[in-house]
């Protein structure tokens, strides 16, 4: 009952038995003409709904990470809200959002793979984000954070040389 309740909430009407009714209608559509045109000895138009049968479980396993995923980035959005506005910081509004968007985007991108959509340039995508991010907490670090990375490892070596 809870996983309905938060279906609803994300926006999407949930009819489980009318969505099982057309997965299993279409499944059987799909298979009848495929030994319809296996008979007719259409052997490529065989082979290419037998290609569509096997990519189904694909398109079920995207939808439910998408699904997941959608679900997660809006409990996690309201959970960094609440979370900002208890520590009583300014930003709540933008940090939620920005964690639904990181966390829809990555999900989308784990769907697409899961779909075999441009594997390599989703792999690239996601490689020069994770490379931009750490160039720029780097930079931050560096150029922003000296004097204090200065104290800290004055304070280390201290500690040490005790």
């Amino acid at each position: 009952m809870r996983f309905r309740r938060a279906w609803e909430r994300s926006g999407f009407r949930l009819d489980s038995p009318m969505f099982f009714y057309e997965l299993v209608k279409w499944f059987f559509i799909v298979v009848f003409l495929m030994a319809m045109t296996n008979i007719l000895g259409l052997d490529q138009v065989t082979e290419f709904l037998r290609t569509v049968v096997y990519y189904l479980p694909n398109v079920i396993v995207a939808a439910v990470v998408l699904l997941i995923g959608i679900l997660v980035a809006k409990f996690l959005e309201d959970v960094v809200r609440a979370s900002v506005k208890a520590a009583g910081l300014v930003s709540a509004n933008f940090l939620g959002a920005l964690t639904k968007w990181a966390i829809f985007i990555f999900t989308l991108l784990i769907a697409l793979n899961q779909l075999k959509v441009a594997e390599d340039i989703i792999r690239i995508v996601i490689i020069g984000v994770v490379a931009a991010g750490s160039i720029a907490l780097g930079l931050a670090f560096g150029m922003g954070g000296v004097k204090h990375a200065e104290s800290m490892i004055g304070d280390l070596r201290k500690r040490i040389e005790e």
